[in-house]
């Protein structure tokens, strides 16, 4: 079952005109919502972007337990009809469905949503008190700051403008 904020996400502001990728986007997004709550899934990200030459329309998923081969195939023949059908997006594209990897950044209001509550990674540009990589759970966040928790518990906060990486923390052991 889908929280407020995936149901919600991306939020728009009254007023606000979205480019033509973010109306790609936000109407892929609401496509992507009911398809993935039927699977079981949780919608992470969706972007539509150009690379040599080529556009593509990515559409990131997690579930419990992550997300293998078949649940990526089993969204896209689910929302590819969709999409053919609602035939919103002008140029021709590729449709990728994947999870969202373990080094992807968090850059969106949605993908700090989606790590709200977990174990993030934060790389500063130049060094606080010495160190320049920082961990800890991700307890607050606005456009402005991010706050974690760390291991022994304390709180750090960090302005954004001062971090060049927040991701998703992993440990391989």
């Amino acid at each position: 079952m889908l929280g407020a904020a995936e149901r919600s996400a991306p939020r728009l502001l009254q007023g606000n005109i979205l480019s033509r990728k973010e109306e790609y986007e936000e109407k892929t997004w609401n496509l992507l919502l009911p398809v993935l709550e039927e699977l079981g899934m949780k919608p992470v990200d969706v972007e539509y972007v150009k690379e040599g030459g080529e556009y593509y329309l990515r559409c990131y998923i997690d579930k419990d337990g992550g997300v293998g081969i078949t649940d990526c195939e089993a969204v896209s023949r689910a929302i590819d009809p969709l999409l053919d059908r609602e035939n919103f997006i002008d140029d021709a594209y590729t449709l990728e469905v994947s999870s969202p990897g373990l080094g992807r950044p968090l850059k969106r209001p949605r993908d700090f949503d989606y790590a709200a509550g977990k174990e993030i990674e934060l790389r500063l540009y130049k060094a606080k008190e010495g160190q320049k990589e920082f961990r800890g759970i991700l307890k607050n966040w606005d456009k402005e700051r991010i706050e974690i928790e760390t291991v022994e518990g304390l709180r750090e906060t960090f302005l954004r403008s001062d971090l060049s990486l927040i991701r998703l923390a992993y440990d391989f052991e």
